[in-house]
């Protein structure tokens, strides 16, 4: 599925996926919260034959859509459509004017159906227990669809009509129009989704959220560009009892992911660091206790995801609480330590220090399987969950420059830099609380780390560092932008950054809208891959971040520009999830897909990069 050709809205947890014409008509499109779909199909039907859609306005919450009966060149019939979700809830006013100069009939027919399906279910990708589905009729003008899931848990959804509809039945809603001459009329809907999992919370408005980004100093093509991707990630927050975090993308991250919403906050801490607390807060509540195989928990561990559909809840899928992630863990403790540099909040380091302890001794103990200072992952088997744990998470994105891919216990080099970056995060944090001596043990191993890994990942011949370890410790001598996030981590000696600098901004990595995940002189370059030559906006974003931060301001400048080129190229404005990685030229770049837009970190990547000089 396109997503770039779809309607997609959300609020909180509740989004909707459905075609430009608003209608959900099959496939994975439909209203979801929580990882159920709570309707399937929700389309509009008339008696007349010809309609076009002349304008199509959305914003992350609410959409309007313009539809014309036209005879004759001229306009008979007016639909106007204005659709909105919120917490638990879609809305739709229909709105029917007569422009002709006779009386117009018109039958209008809302059909409505729901599978109460798995968001894994509804991708294709698993079977959900079938429970049997109860419909009733609630008076003239509603109409509840509930089951029970196979866990116990009852879910509903309730549609209620204004006015009455002529007709309702268990799957339709029919309207009889009699319009005179300039006459209109609206018609209302509202979907109320009961989910017992659901906890009202408070949440921000999107004046409040908008009225932190003041990017004055703009061109008014950035602040566009800028105006959207605020719009955006106020769209994608989730509100807990933590707190605010973001979700990592519309439509199918609608929850949340550790990395993600780790370095979102971090990057958005200037302008949100409530984002940060609520975002700090909710992982701390959720690390790992125990070592369980099925989950990859292990103490101390922060975990990658967290679904709460009914394969998730009865254990078909391992993602209810996975942690099959190696670096959301020093993610954890980096953002942190940001959030207390920008605020100087010590009772939120006490509050948050056992959490702390705890991560810490996995980056030390349990991420180093061999005990060589590097961080590893093993990843799960096939259909267990996920074989690749770093934030390139592709089974075929980690190979050597003969195109075999790594195995077994795998030390990916972007996370030796965040591991770095924790252990000086680590130290700053016990010298702010009055504990010099273990911040002494962490800036050790920090100066360990940093001059261990130089040793064993860089690569003189390529001028830049291998983008992994296999388990027999043979570097994957291949040209890849994991290199360019090291920048951002500060690991790299200053000494080796010149030569860095100018490998990333080679032909072979930057595409003049990014840098490309992987080269294109390696065997498995693709520029229309996931992970192996495309270009990720918020990997990007951290490079070039990575490259101001070591004073290469020309270069950090040109990648900062392509960026923003990038999400001005796009129709909506907005940075996907990603874009191929072929070579710019004068048209926009060519899309990926099945790419998420909007995406949260590639939204804050573009404020992060603004405000950074």
């Amino acid at each position: 599925m396109d997503f770039g050709r779809n309607l997609v809205l959300k609020e909180n947890w509740t989004f909707l996926v459905a075609s430009r014409q608003g209608a959900v008509n099959g496939g994975e499109r439909g209203l979801y919260s929580r990882d159920t779909r709570y309707l399937s199909r929700y389309r509009w039907r008339t008696d007349r034959l010809s309609q076009l859609l002349l304008l199509h306005y959305e914003r992350p919450d609410r959409a309007h859509l313009h539809f014309a009966v036209m005879h004759d060149a001229a306009q008979v019939l007016a639909l106007q459509h204005d659709l909105s979700v919120g917490a638990l809830t879609l809305a739709e006013r229909v709105r029917v004017t007569n422009d002709s100069l006779s009386p117009q009939s018109l039958t209008l027919t809302l059909e409505f159906a729901t599978d109460f399906a798995d968001l894994f279910e509804a991708r294709g990708w698993h079977e959900t227990p079938v429970t049997a589905l109860h419909v009733e009729a609630q008076g003239a003008n509603s109409v509840r669809l509930s089951h029970e899931a196979s866990d116990g848990l009852r879910q509903a959804v309730t549609l209620r009509f204004t006015p009455a509809p002529s007709q309702l039945d268990i799957d339709r809603a029919t309207f009889e129009l009699e319009l005179l001459p300039g006459a209109s009329t609206e018609l209302k809907v509202q979907a109320v989704i009961d989910d017992p999992l659901e906890e009202p919370q408070p949440a921000v408005t999107y004046d409040e959220w908008r009225s932190a980004f003041r990017p004055s100093d703009a061109s008014p093509a950035r602040r566009a560009v800028l105006s959207q991707a605020v719009d955006d990630l106020r769209a994608l927050l989730l509100f807990t009892d933590q707190g605010p975090l973001p979700a990592a993308g519309i439509p199918w991250f609608v929850t949340a992911f550790g990395r993600d919403a780790l370095l979102t906050a971090t990057m958005l801490l200037p302008h949100h660091p409530q984002l940060a607390r609520g975002t700090l807060r909710y992982f701390a509540a959720r690390q790992g206790k125990a070592h369980d195989e099925a989950t990859a928990e292990a103490p101390g561990k922060v975990l990658h995801e967290v679904r709460q559909g009914e394969l998730a809840r009865t254990g078909v899928i391992p993602f209810g609480r996975y942690y099959g992630t190696v670096d959301a863990t020093p993610l954890f403790v980096n953002l942190l330590h940001a959030t207390y540099l920008a605020e100087g909040d010590l009772e939120l380091l006490r509050e948050l220090e056992p959490n702390l302890r705890a991560a810490m001794r996995w980056i030390e103990h349990d991420a180093d399987l061999d005990g060589d200072g590097f961080l590893e992952f093993h990843g799960a088997r096939e259909g267990e969950g996920l074989a690749v744990q770093s934030w390139k998470d592709s089974h075929d994105a980690l190979s050597h420059a003969d195109g075999r891919l790594a195995s077994g216990a795998i030390a990916v080099s972007e996370v030796q830099g965040y591991a770095y970056a924790a252990y000086v995060a680590a130290a700053a944090v016990y010298r702010a609380l009055g504990e010099p001596d273990t911040a002494a043990v962490h800036e050790e191993r920090a100066e360990r780390l940093r001059r261990r890994f130089h040793e064993a990942f860089w690569l003189p011949e390529r001028n830049t560092y291998a983008l992994a370890l296999d388990h027999d410790k043979s570097p994957l001598e291949v040209l890849a932008s994991d290199a360019g996030q090291l920048l951002w981590t500060g690991i790299v000696p200053e000494e080796a950054a010149p030569a860095l600098a100018a490998t990333l901004m080679s032909p072979a990595l930057f595409s003049g809208w990014g840098i490309r995940t992987l080269g294109t002189d390696e065997i498995r370059y693709n520029p229309l891959s996931y992970h192996n030559g495309s270009v990720w906006p918020h990997d990007t974003a951290l490079i070039a971040a990575g490259l101001h931060r070591y004073g290469f301001e020309a270069e950090a400048e040109t990648v900062r520009a392509a960026l923003f080129d990038l999400a001005a190229s796009q129709e909506d404005l907005r940075p996907p999830e990603l874009v191929a990685g072929y070579p710019r030229t004068s048209a926009p770049p060519v899309p990926y897909p099945v790419a998420c837009r909007p995406q949260a970190w590639s939204a804050a990547g573009l404020v992060y990069l603004h405000g950074l000089w």
